[in-house]
């Protein structure tokens, strides 16, 4: 059980996620968080001895206490931790769309401040593969990208989709850490450096979990998940069985969960903070205290829950009572399918299929489930992840449309294999009882595909062609997606366990769009670099204008006073017409960086283990040199060294 040591109220809004707690000095740790207005402050009570001196419960801390650092830009992520292992201290790394902070607490100075083109959406700092030094690794704009103590970019590779959470560990139990990456695309991806060695599908979850740490509550040697939620509530769950084995609630949603000795007494305290700037610590529970985990709140639950599982076996119990004594009735009458009982040997019989659609109905897979007799199917229930609304679907025919066999259409949004679980309800027409029958079918990853005639008029102009060494030695898959392409590549070398594979592939149309987006990204950058030029020059004239206006108030020549703030009153509305075409400027730009890092990620997913990581570098290194033509080269081709 978690017991509560502190409380602290802060006079500041804390953003979600975006909590740190590090060791600025080397030896008292503080607590950093984001808030309103482009700032970030930093809470440090151990000044003041006095707090250690009384039991361990803060007071409403003094104004003192906090520290507000300006960072003049919407912070969009936040951490702390040893950036340069030769200093002893942790240093506070502050990113925001355009830039990433390196900021020596300490010191009040910058370790560095790098610009990064894709933002900065997550963060995290830590050691990555072989690389020797500590890594402040940004994930943004479908691109990932880490820097040394010193700001050198000693890290960069591509992901899917614009990430939104990254964490280092020990992936494949080597000693070496590897890092998980979370996307838009609702994918989390493990990167071994450059290289990535495992991915998963997830579905869109309905509560929003705000943060979760692993944490020791009960003393037993083995962390508990702790998970903070959007609604306040707090709770951690068993790491053995799933069970909440305890919870708190907090009056607005969790900003973050952290782990730190904030008492200084030798301990390390649980930490949540909450977004109106509430921040509660609490220390685990004793050996003896494991089997009293559950608070009052936790047990009427468990009540609830055994109250409701009675009452479905009660429902189950009368159920086989009624049929029992229809079988007893049996020979007297032959009202066997009203009672809903049905022959001892039926089976339900499932098959999946491709449906190329009509002008009312879209291509689709289609999943056919029949009986293998004359009963028939009153409803189906299926549940799956990530195919529908709400996970699970209900196929409930009229009566006038009963039989044996139905048809379901499945549309999966992605090319991932799927377990369908069913429950199906099987009897006659005059049944009022049902015999459910439940299995599970999966849906295979290229279900919703159909092979075409090679002499067929509507071949596609793109393909991919590659060599492996199987009985069929030379492979060309003829397609117009690109990533369906990379996704029949990775499939295979999957299958046949191919380390690397190197390819000759060509997406006409599909580059043709790509040298408009680069373009485009040309002529974003010159705007930038415009509008940056413009602002400076503005921001001296309104320097000028402004000693100039005051010389005049000085001298009492008021007219001239008056001209100068009206020409700064037209300047400061020209600065804010700038400033808004900068901000649609800065967007669009993304927007087409997006699409450039996704085609080097594409053309990666084309090639497997050093001919993809090649590709990648290389073509990041055509696109820093402008060298177009190289890129389409690299794309088509790979490098000479692959």
């Amino acid at each position: 059980m978690l017991l509560p040591v502190f409380t602290l109220k802060l006079r500041h809004k804390i953003s979600p996620r975006m909590v740190a707690i590090g060791r600025y000095d080397g030896t008292h740790p503080c607590l950093a968080a984001a808030t309103q207005a482009g700032k970030v402050f930093i809470h440090n009570p151990h000044t003041r001895s006095q707090h250690f001196n009384a039991p361990r419960v803060f007071q409403s801390p003094l104004e003192s206490d906090v520290s507000l650092l300006n960072i003049n830009q919407a912070v969009s992520c936040l951490t702390a931790g040893v950036l340069n292992p030769e200093l002893g201290y942790d240093a506070l790394l502050v990113g925001t769309q355009t830039n990433l902070l390196a900021y020596d607490v300490y010191n009040n100075s910058d370790f560095f401040y790098r610009e990064v083109a894709d933002g900065a959406n997550a963060i995290v700092l830590g050691t990555l593969g072989d690389i020797s030094s500590p890594l402040a690794i940004i994930g943004g704009n479908c691109a990932l990208q880490g820097f040394d103590h010193e700001g050198n970019d000693l890290f960069w590779t591509v992901t899917g989709d614009n990430v939104h959470s990254l964490a280092l560990c020990d992936f494949d139990s080597d000693g070496k850490k590897e890092l998980l990456v979370g996307s838009e695309d609702f994918d989390i991806r493990v990167f071994k450096e450059d290289e990535i060695v495992a991915e998963m599908t997830e579905t869109e979850s309905k509560n929003h979990a705000m943060s979760i740490h692993a944490f020791d509550l009960n003393s037993d040697g083995v962390c508990e998940l702790i998970t903070g939620w959007s609604n306040g509530k707090v709770d951690a769950r068993s790491d053995r069985t799933g069970e909440v084995i305890f919870k708190d609630n907090f009056s607005s949603a969790v900003a973050g969960v952290i782990e730190g000795d904030y008492l200084l007494d030798g301990h390390a305290q649980l930490i949540c903070c909450s977004v109106d700037g509430e921040i509660r610590g609490y220390l685990p529970g004793s050996a003896e205290m494991r089997g009293n985990l559950m608070d009052t709140s936790i047990e009427q639950d468990l009540i609830r829950e055994l109250t409701q599982k009675k009452q479905n076996l009660l429902l189950e119990l009368r159920n086989y009572e009624e049929n029992a004594k229809a079988e007893v009735s049996s020979s007297l009458n032959e009202a066997d399918g009203q009672r809903g009982i049905i022959p001892a040997n039926t089976k339900l019989h499932t098959a999946l299929s491709v449906n190329l659609g009509n002008e009312t109905q879209a291509a689709h897979a289609e999943l056919c489930i029949s009986t293998s007799n004359d009963t028939i199917i009153r409803a189906v229930l299926i549940f799956a992840e990530g195919i529908f609304l709400g996970e699970s679907h209900v196929v409930h025919p009229s009566i006038h449309s009963l039989s044996s066999s139905i048809r379901i259409p499945i549309t999966p949004p992605k090319d991932v294999p799927v377990d369908l679980h069913l429950k199906t309800f099987v009897g006659y027409r005059s049944s009022t009882q049902f015999h459910v029958f439940e299995l599970t079918r999966q849906l295979p990853r290229f279900s919703m595909y159909a092979l075409t005639s090679p002499d067929s008029a509507s071949q596609p102009l793109s393909y991919v062609n590659f060599t492996i060494a199987e009985r069929a030695q030379r492979i060309t898959v003829n397609t117009d997606d690109i990533d369906l392409a990379g996704d029949i590549i990775q499939s295979m070398a999957s299958f046949f366990a191919i380390e690397d594979l190197q390819v000759e592939a060509d997406f006409p149309v599909y580059f043709e769009e790509l040298r408009k987006v680069l373009i485009k990204v040309d002529e974003y950058h010159s705007v930038h670099q415009k509008l940056s030029a413009d602002m400076a020059d503005n921001s001296n004239l309104i320097r000028s204008l402004l000693v100039r206006a005051e010389d005049a108030r000085l001298m009492r020549d008021m007219k001239t006073m008056k001209n100068r703030y009206m020409e700064l009153y037209d300047l400061n509305k020209d600065l804010l017409n700038g400033y808004k075409i900068r901000c649609n400027n800065h967007t669009e730009l993304l927007g087409n960086l997006k699409a450039v890092n996704q085609a080097i990620q594409r053309a990666g997913r084309l090639r497997v283990g050093k001919p993809k990581n090649q590709v990648i570098t290389a073509c990041r290194d055509a696109i820093r040199s402008n060298n177009i033509n190289t890129l389409f080269r690299i794309m088509r081709v790979g490098t000479a060294s692959s």
